[in-house]
Parts: C-alpha cells; structure tokens; sequence
C-alpha cells in the first residue's frame, strides 16, 4: 500500500515544473487521548499520520519548498509539514517523533501567548472541561444556555460557543473568553504554550519557525493599520528571541475572504515576509501566489482512505485570489 501511496502522488505531482507541494497543517499533538479535544492527535496517531505522510511525500522544510516551487525545482510528490499557534507539546509530543521520521517542520508561533498565556479557544474549552455537570448559562454573552454531562455534550457545546465567539469584536472575544474562564475558577494554564526558551530549542533541533501575529486576530475584522501591526508586533518578536529574519508567516484562521483577505497578503510583502500560508484546502503549483498557499491535513484513520484524500487534495483546483504588486 505503502507503495502504491507513492507512486500515486509522484504521478499527480511530478518532479520540476509540473510539481506541486502539499502543505499539511497541525495545532497539537497530545500525549494521550483527551476525550475534551477529540480532533487532536494524540502522539500515537500521529506517529501513524506521519509515517504515513514520510512514506508517501517527499517532506522539504516549507521555507526551502517555497523557494523550490517559485524555481520550478520541486522533486515530485513534495510536502511540508506546519504547526500553528505556538502548543508547548509541540516541543514535548510532536518534535521527537519527527525527529523519528527525519522529518523537520514550521512552528507558526502568535507570540503573545509564549510563556505562560492562554488563546481565547483554551479558555472556553478548559472552562467548559472543569464546570460541574448541569447547566452553563452564558445568556448573558449572547452565548447560549448548555446542559453538559459528558466529555461530549461539553465538545459539542462549547464548539457551538466557539464558532460563534470567534468573530465577535477581538477586544471583546479576549474580554468575553477571560469572564467564561473566571466564571467556572479557571485558573492560569502555565505549560499549555511554549516558553521562550522552547521556541529556541525548537529552532535549534533545526525545526523552522515562522510568524502568526501577536495576538492571533481575524485580521480581517481589524483595521488595516492594527492588522498590520499584529503582524509586524509577532515577526518583530520572534526575531528578536532567535536572532534571525523570520521569513514565513500564517494567517489566523486562514479562510480566504472571511478572515484575510488580499489586503494582508499585501501587507505581509511590504513587512518582509517571503510566503504566507492559509487553511484552504488543496496543493500549490508554481506560479501560485506565495501568500495565499493552501494547506490541508487529511484525518483519514486507514491508508487507502489517507491516500485517496491526499490525491483529491493534489487535484483540487486553486482557489486563490491573486494578490497584486505592491510599490
């Protein structure tokens, strides 16, 4: 199967000019099962993933894949492999069995919650993962009331809260998460993001590390001078701690047109950025636009199935936007 798995995405993604790389994107890895977050891969799964994905791809760090793309020099059946948002298990699940795999990735890290903070999404969901059975009223966010018994009545509800809460106003979705983790004595969650000094020893196991804003915003909800500066804040940022350019950058949330839009494509060019990553599905060919490369990560749990939903990604046709020039 193996086999047949690589000669499959060697012929729908040819070595040269006809190549095209495969982007596939991770938040966690988490060291056992958690019934509370059950779309992270725990670190068995995800050693199988990435055999899977070692056995079938060539895998290319994405700064040396982009460069190789807009050359024209991909071997065939290229991929990369990214993390965002900047999880300690990163460093503690995820790099060794990389490591296992020979295989390096891109950490997009949103630097204002190194060293001790908590997304907005954590604090929902380690709020509804420690309230006490029964019902959770947040009527007075405009959030609903919820009956949560079992680890998933608490999914559900709290994916309901989520998908709602995250296009609220960015001050007011921090400020609204903050009271729904207060409410149910949430405390601080000190080892849920990467330190500092992890992101250091991330680089120095020669992983790659790219930008994700400071304060991981819809960019496009936001001004476009305050979008700017998340960006610039969180490039700045990082390269200050490693002492090097920081070349790549993620959007948050990644949708085309619903959380960025071509504006910060623009953006990221002028800031000095060389390519930038969405959460659109499918591959890029070369002459695809640097700052709107699509990503996917296929949960299939059987090889065929992983297979074949990695060539329907490889033949999904390019959905992007092309972002002009800019002086």
């Amino acid at each position: 199967m193996a086999m047949l798995a690589q000669l499959l995405m060697r012929a729908l993604a040819p070595a040269g000019p006809r190549a095209k790389l495969s982007i596939f994107i991770f938040h966690r890895v988490l060291p056992k099962p958690d019934p509370h977050l059950p779309w992270e891969p725990d670190a068995v799964q995800f050693d199988w993933v990435l055999g899977l994905i070692a056995g079938s791809f060539n895998l290319l760090p994405l700064g040396e894949a982009v460069r190789r793309l807009a050359a024209g020099s991909l071997p065939a059946a290229a991929a990369a492999i990214t993390f965002d948002d900047g999880y300690a298990d990163n460093l503690s699940v995820a790099a060794p069995i990389l490591k296992r795999h020979g295989a390096t990735a891109t950490f997009f890290i949103a630097t204002g919650f190194l060293d001790g903070g908590r997304m907005w999404n954590d604090d929902v969901i380690e709020a509804f993962r420690c309230a006490p059975r029964g019902i959770m009223d947040l009527e007075e966010f405009d959030l609903g009331i919820h009956e949560i018994t079992d680890p998933a009545s608490r999914v559900k509800a709290y994916g309901g809260v989520l998908g709602r809460l995250k296009y609220f106003d960015h001050d007011c979705r921090a400020g609204v998460a903050r009271a729904i983790a207060r409410s149910c004595g949430l405390g601080p969650s000190p080892e849920l993001m990467l330190t500092s000094a992890q992101v250091l020893a991330l680089r120095a196991q020669q992983m790659e590390i790219g930008a994700h804003t400071h304060s991981h915003p819809i960019l496009e909800l936001m001004s476009d001078a305050r979008a700017e500066n998340e960006m610039r804040v969180g490039r700045a940022r990082l390269e200050s701690l490693l002492g090097e350019a920081i070349e790549l950058f993620a959007y948050p949330n990644g949708v085309l047109g619903k959380d960025f839009s071509v504006r910060h494509g623009q953006m990221a060019r002028r800031l000095g950025f060389t390519a930038a990553v969405s959460t659109s599905a499918g591959a890029a060919s070369r002459g695809a636009d640097l700052f709107q490369l699509p990503r996917f990560t296929p949960w299939d749990r059987t090889p065929l199935r992983f297979a074949l939903r990695c060539s329907l990604n490889l033949s999904r046709p390019s959905s992007e936007a092309r972002i002009l020039p800019v002086s």
